[in-house]
């Protein structure tokens, strides 16, 4: 039997879920600390994960992944086949052995983190995450911490937006087969849950994450039958009141027209092309008038957020909606500008100030203001040090100190139950589908001060 290589990430090789540039920076590090007699421990970096500017359309995100980056620091480990594939490398022949034979095998991340709570809105320039600890440590954690938030802060920022337009449907998310990995499938249903979603097609976010998994049938379920009442009625008999009907493969209206017989005793039915606003008003009124008046319509076929804004707008009588593709890729703006910048070395705050991407320096905690009626009213970025503004709620919580956690996290249930009850703080003017303005994040004044300070600085040398 031909050996296959599977590609697949697990827990005996995530460490390596990462670019090869923070193996070599952390080589680098332990070869100068060794060197130069110095201990890890006194080698301290603070590093901030933000988001630089909204995607196309937005105006606001949604904060995700935390779960799976916490999971990562609590239990990536170098193993031996990790360690001798490094040890291998060329570009690695002057690093000192004991970096492979004691370092490595022994190697725990042993970090401080802060993190916004998942589920929370956000806004660029505000950190999301802060990760504090010995600075191999710290750089290491960099790519697959970004991997994981930015593309499930993606994936929930568009369900929110999906949300907001059908507040009083079933969401379920379909987009598994058009997301770009098997994986990549299972974070867009749970990014798309904790953003308010109800459902998912994906079977192992209900397996390992407790998402409920559903789904109907395929035309091709209909074809293999000589004729569509064949397959029905086999479903049907299979499946009883759990049945959702496709009655489009060949009409629409006729297969309404079929699954009446069932009368109330099946649960839906799903139409999957053609203009489902004219689809949907004809099959209701097939159903209503057969004796199905309780049998829910369900739609798909390539649903976003403007498609189902205008079914929503023209009362089309859809019960549930079947989102994938547009959602599971984000299709409109598939790429998010989530950064991981070091912010503070050795309690020494540092900037980057190259054009467009200046970052403001020093460890920072994010204030949120309400107004009187409870609602979003403004964020304040400060340094840490400085007292806490007026009728504010400080968003960064610490999570993990030196490697372990200090605090439970949430259960993805309690995690959607926080977003819904928190966006209904957004002023409804961020909730619209158009960009209305990009949120300016106020920055207090030391900030301000530290940051052009540090840049007149680096600017002379």
């Amino acid at each position: 039997m031909m050996d296959l290589n599977s590609g697949f990430v697990d827990n005996k090789n995530m460490i390596l879920s990462t670019d090869f540039y923070q193996l070599t920076m952390s080589a680098a590090y332990y070869q100068y600390n060794l060197e130069n007699n110095l201990d890890e421990k006194d080698d301290i970096a603070t590093f901030e994960l933000f988001i630089r500017k909204l995607p196309h359309n937005r105006n606001y995100l949604i904060f995700a992944g935390l779960e799976q980056a916490i999971y990562y620091l609590l239990n990536a480990r170098f193993n031996e086949k990790t360690i001798e594939f490094l040890r291998n490398k060329p570009v690695f022949k002057k690093i000192e052995v004991s970096f492979f034979n004691e370092y490595l095998p022994n190697f725990k991340f042993n970090l401080d983190a802060w993190a916004m709570k998942e589920g929370n809105f956000f806004f660029p320039n505000e950190p999301i995450l802060r990760i504090q600890g010995p600075i191999i440590h710290a750089q290491l954690a960099e790519t697959f911490l970004l991997n994981v938030i930015n593309f499930q802060t993606l994936v929930a920022s568009k369900a929110s937006r999906i949300r907001n337009i059908a507040p009083n449907k079933v969401l379920l998310e379909f987009g598994t087969r058009r997301s770009h990995s098997p994986l990549a499938g299972v974070y867009a249903a749970r990014a798309s849950y904790i953003a308010g979603f109800n459902g998912t097609s994906n079977v192992i976010a209900d397996l390992e994450l407790g998402i409920t998994s559903s789904g109907t049938m395929a035309h091709s379920f209909v074809q293999k039958f000589e004729g569509e009442e064949d397959s029905f009625a086999t479903y049907y008999n299979i499946y009883d009141e759990n049945s959702i009907l496709l009655i489009d493969t060949y009409d629409t209206e006729k297969g309404a027209e079929n699954s009446v017989k069932f009368g109330n005793n099946i649960r839906g039915v799903r139409i999957d092309s053609g203009d489902l606003i004219d689809h949907s008003k004809k099959v209701r009124r097939i159903l209503d008038k057969g004796g199905s008046d309780k049998v829910l319509i369900v739609a798909s076929s390539d649903l976003n957020e403007y498609k189902i804004k205008e079914i929503v707008d023209n009362k089309a009588p859809i019960d549930a909606f079947g989102v994938g593709t547009e959602l599971a890729t984000s299709s409109d703006d598939p790429t998010i500008s989530g950064v991981y910048k070091l912010i503070e070395y050795k309690n020494e705050p540092k900037i980057k100030i190259s054009e467009e991407k200046i970052t403001f320096p020093g460890v920072k905690q994010v204030f949120r203001v309400y107004n009187k009626k409870e609602e979003f009213k403004e964020d304040i970025l400060v340094l840490e040090s400085e007292p806490n503004p007026m009728n504010s709620e400080a968003l960064l919580e610490p999570i993990m100190r030196n490697g372990k956690m200090i605090t439970k996290l949430p259960t993805i249930d309690e995690i959607q139950q926080f977003y819904l009850e928190n966006i209904k703080r957004l002023p409804q003017t961020y909730k619209k589908l158009e960009q209305i303005q990009n949120f300016e994040l106020k920055v207090s004044p030391e900030l301000e001060r530290l940051t052009d300070l540090l840049k007149k600085k680096y600017q002379k040398l």
